[in-house]
């Protein structure tokens, strides 16, 4: 014969799911009921996990269709006549876990445990600092998120991007300290901090940090190191510098003004030399030099040229200038000498001269003198 079996489904078990689970201070949540035996007939509430007298919240009864409240009773609890159990304005003391117990007419029972968690609204966050003026590449810095809240998930921004671990970036095991080893110019930021519950999220005003540097090498402008005697000299310096780098100014190693800008007044010959401007810096205690050569010339007088025959088939050229520190440029047809393996100068190139001179020799000579501001040229000498 044929036998059948017939397994009925198993009644499925008690269980109680908080609406929401993740509740902010201050909102309801509610303790929602599954799987009720049709023929319950009364529901008790208990603070925790255990059904001990003393911990009874309420209990309902749909014999009497009425709640009774129990010791545990706060006044923001409502039973419903399903057994859901609704909490309102909630504290964070309210968080844990709730029993649920049931009874039927043959006073068969039935437990479960539910719970929820309460979080504050997370306040505005903000940043501490464990020394309020690092120096370039001797300090390490800790950045501190407050308040420490538990339940809470840190997260650290610089200049709007999310910061990682990295080799000079440390962040503590919960997020709330970043920590920055070796800090440099460039970690000024700024920084935020942003705490997130799964409420709310708040977030840090900006902290620029004032990380003291420097000073760089000064630079000294203008570029030029030649100047014109009677002129202006007017010498500005600047160095990179956190604070800013205080100047000073010596003058072949006499000292003049402690000014970041250097004037002097109708240039002689005698102001030529080494102007050093020394940067320093107040914090880190630094300072850098740098130097330069100013020369001061004066006007050259126009030179004179000669020639002179040597032999019948060669000629001499000579530019002559009593001016002292000038150089000398010969030209041929108004354009730059280019000499030949027939054409010699002097060491000073004061003297030209050519040997088997050709045809294509003959033109217009000049000499030109100058020093580093100025330059003239000779009359023309022309070689037929």
């Amino acid at each position: 014969s044929l036998l059948t079996f017939w397994n009925p489904h198993p009644t499925a078990q008690l269980s109680i799911k908080p609406v929401p689970f993740d509740v902010a201070e201050g909102k309801d949540v509610l303790l929602l009921l599954h799987n009720v035996s049709e023929n319950t007939v009364g529901y008790f509430w208990f603070r925790g996990e255990i059904t001990t007298p003393n911990l009874l919240i309420v209990s309902y009864s749909n014999l009497t269709h009425s709640a009774t409240q129990g010791p545990a009773f706060s006044g923001r609890e409502t039973i419903y006549p399903n057994g859901s159990l609704l909490f309102m304005n909630v504290t964070k003391g309210d968080t844990g876990f709730y029993t649920l117990q049931t009874t039927t007419p043959n006073f068969q029972i039935e437990t479960a445990t539910g719970g929820f968690r309460v979080h504050e609204k997370l306040p505005k966050p903000n940043i501490t600092i464990n020394n309020s003026q690092p120096m370039e590449g001797e300090d390490s810095l800790a950045l501190t998120c407050e308040p420490e809240i538990n339940y809470a998930t840190y997260l650290w921004k610089i200049n709007n991007q999310t910061i990682l671990d990295g080799d000079r970036l440390k962040l503590s095991k919960n997020n709330r300290t970043l920590t920055l080893f070796n800090v440099t110019r460039n970690d000024t930021g700024p920084y935020e901090c942003e705490t997130q519950n799964p409420v709310s999220a708040n977030r840090s005003d900006p902290l620029t940090l004032n990380i003291s540097y420097g000073p760089d090498a000064p630079i000294i402008n203008p570029p030029d190191s030649h100047f014109r005697l009677g002129t202006n000299l007017n010498l500005s310096c600047h160095a990179d510098s956190n604070p800013p780098a205080q100047y000073s100014w010596s003058f072949n190693g006499r000292p003049l003004e402690s000014t970041q800008q250097l004037s002097i007044p109708n240039l002689s010959t005698n102001k030529s030399g080494f102007y050093v401007c020394v940067a320093h810096n107040s914090v880190t205690n630094l300072n850098r030099t740098t130097t330069k050569n100013i020369t001061v010339s004066g006007l050259v007088a126009q030179p004179s040229l000669r020639a002179t025959n040597t032999e019948p088939h060669s000629v001499a050229m000579t530019c002559l200038s009593d001016d002292p520190g000038i150089s000398i440029t010969w030209i041929f047809n108004s354009q730059t000498l280019q000499l030949t393996d027939r054409m010699q100068l002097s060491r000073d190139h004061s003297a030209l001269s050519i040997d088997a001179v050709r045809q294509e020799d003959a033109g217009v000579y000049q000499s030109e003198v100058s020093n580093p501001v100025i330059s003239i040229k000779s009359d023309i000498l022309t070689w037929h």
